[in-house]
C-alpha cells in the first residue's frame, strides 16, 4: 500500500502543488498530477511554467509523446500506461481508482468548505481500504 498524505487548508492549490512538485523534483521523484478536467489541467500547466524563474519543472500531458521521458505528467485520468509511479498528487475530489500502484499519494485539500468535506470523505475511504493516511496543515512558506 502507498503512503498517503493529506495537506489541508491550502489557500492556492495550484501554487501549493507547484511548491510540492519543486520539492519532489529536488528529491529526484517522478510525479503524476491528477486533475479534475481539461480546464484545471491547462491552468496548472500555466502555473508550472510561470511558477519560478530559477526552477525548471519539465512537464507534459500524459498523452504527449514525450511523457515516457518527462518527470512531471498532468492527466485527467489514470491508465495502465503510466510510465512512472513514484508520486501521485491528487487534485480531484475523489480517491483515484488505482492509487495503490503508486509509492506515495498526496491529497491537496483547500480551505473551501465543500473541498474540505470532500477531503474528509477521501480520508475515510483510504482508511476503509486499509491505508492509514497522515494529515498536515499546509504551511504558507
Amino acid at each position: 500500500m502507498p503512503r498517503v498524505d493529506f495537506h489541508s487548508q491550502v489557500n492556492d492549490k495550484y501554487n501549493y502543488t507547484c511548491r510540492l512538485v519543486r520539492k519532489a523534483r529536488a528529491a529526484n521523484c517522478q510525479i503524476i498530477i491528477l486533475v479534475k478536467d481539461e480546464d484545471q489541467l491547462r491552468l496548472l500547466d500555466e502555473e508550472l511554467w510561470q511558477f519560478s524563474t530559477t526552477d525548471f519543472l519539465p512537464h507534459v500531458s500524459l498523452n504527449d509523446a514525450l511523457a515516457p521521458v518527462t518527470p512531471i505528467l498532468l492527466t485527467t485520468h489514470l491508465s495502465n500506461a503510466i510510465p512512472h509511479r513514484d508520486l501521485l498528487i491528487n487534485l480531484r475530489n475523489e480517491v483515484p481508482d488505482s492509487f495503490e500502484q503508486f509509492n506515495r499519494v498526496i491529497e491537496i485539500v483547500s480551505s473551501d468548505t465543500e473541498d474540505a468535506q470532500a477531503g474528509r470523505q477521501r480520508f475515510k475511504q483510504y482508511q476503509q481500504s486499509g491505508v492509514q493516511p497522515t494529515h498536515t496543515v499546509a504551511s504558507t512558506t
